[in-house]
């Protein structure tokens, strides 16, 4: 039995253009003696999200086709927003480390075994570096910046593995952000210098650059990062978001 087991904890909402496509990706390209569950935390999704999780089944080339105890695809319930979802995510998981993943983020191969190396190493947490599906100049230089360790590099599009017990002892994700969750749990681990990039590259969607424009996109991201570095309150942050932001 493998040491170290990960709890895959997605949050979704009307995502079901990518979610059938992510869970034959993960299940392709991991093994299952690394995982110990995919905990799909839906947010109140209207568009059939649910019932393709439910309905989900694996293709001849994924592990878990064929047997008598496929890996655990669990559908959970919770009010809108990532912290709330993630946090409720993680509550139902089995698995001493937890990988939080977006529904149109898909990590490279064998990412559970890359991710256990770094648990092994002592890095008890950090992400992968990321690239877009999407060839825009800017965006493949914002993937490509994403493999340096500088914090303004970090986001949850890179997803984000960290163990249960430094997640629990970091308080979890703090629900007040509705925005943002990603980046104020990632400054907590900076302060702590827990965190690492690992080397590979996950790909990601361009489709919110591509649903705003990229460079209005790129100029509020860049503005809320620096509201939030000025103090601004989480509700503030959602409000800009909100906003400018679709």
């Amino acid at each position: 039995m493998a040491k170290h087991k990960i709890s895959i904890v997605i949050p979704i909402l009307n995502e079901a253009e990518t979610i059938s496509k992510l869970l034959q990706h993960l299940t392709t390209h991991s093994s299952k003696e690394n995982i110990a569950d995919i905990i799909i935390v839906d947010g109140g999704s209207l568009d059939g999200s649910q019932d393709i999780v439910k309905s989900f089944t694996f293709s001849d080339h994924t592990y878990g086709s064929n047997e008598t105890n496929p890996l655990s695809i669990r559908l959970e319930h919770s009010k809108k927003g990532r912290a709330r979802q993630m946090n409720v995510g993680a509550k139902a998981s089995s698995g001493n480390i937890l990988y939080f993943l977006h529904a149109d983020s898909f990590p490279p191969k064998h990412f559970d075994q890359l991710i256990i190396d770094e648990i092994e190493k002592g890095n008890h947490a950090g992400c992968f570096k990321m690239k877009f599906d999407d060839d825009h100049w800017w965006l493949r230089l914002a993937g490509w910046l994403t493999q340096f360790r500088w914090r303004a590099c970090r986001g949850g599009d890179q997803s984000q593995f960290i163990t249960k017990s430094l997640f629990e002892s970091l308080g979890k994700f703090n629900e007040s952000f509705i925005i943002y969750e990603d980046n104020d749990l990632i400054n907590k681990l900076y302060a702590i210098d827990k965190f690492v990039v690992i080397q590979e590259w996950l790909t990601t969607s361009a489709r919110r650059y591509e649903n705003n424009g990229i460079w209005k996109l790129q100029y509020h991201f860049w503005t809320i990062y620096v509201k939030k570095w000025f103090g601004a309150s989480a509700e503030d942050l959602h409000d800009y978001y909100l906003r400018h932001i679709v």
